[in-house]
């Protein structure tokens, strides 16, 4: 399987970075290695996690309160969102 973030994830990411960044030293080094340990899951078992709707899943990350928005297309996962979980549920649908 190969990835693909969207421009909103990629931009989500690095504020997600950048915000844990901020709060603590070496926090959004962490938020980076539970996003890549996530993505790695999202590979091995694309199918396995939460269907939200027709064509999106939710995988949740495991240590920050975050879920991977993503939909498959062939042997692509394309990530739509980095969802902080404590935002309006739905926001990344626009």
């Amino acid at each position: 399987m190969k990835l693909e973030l969207s421009t909103t994830a990629r931009t989500e990411l690095a504020e997600t970075l950048d915000y844990y960044e901020s709060q603590q030293l070496g926090l959004g080094s962490q938020f980076l290695d539970e996003f890549e340990h996530t993505l790695d899951r999202i590979k091995t078992y694309p199918e396995g996690w939460t269907k939200i709707d027709a064509v999106f899943h939710r995988c949740l990350t495991r240590k920050f309160p975050y879920a991977i928005i993503y939909s498959i297309e062939g042997d692509v996962v394309q990530i739509a969102a980095v969802m902080n979980l404590h935002r309006k549920p739905g926001y990344w649908k626009n």
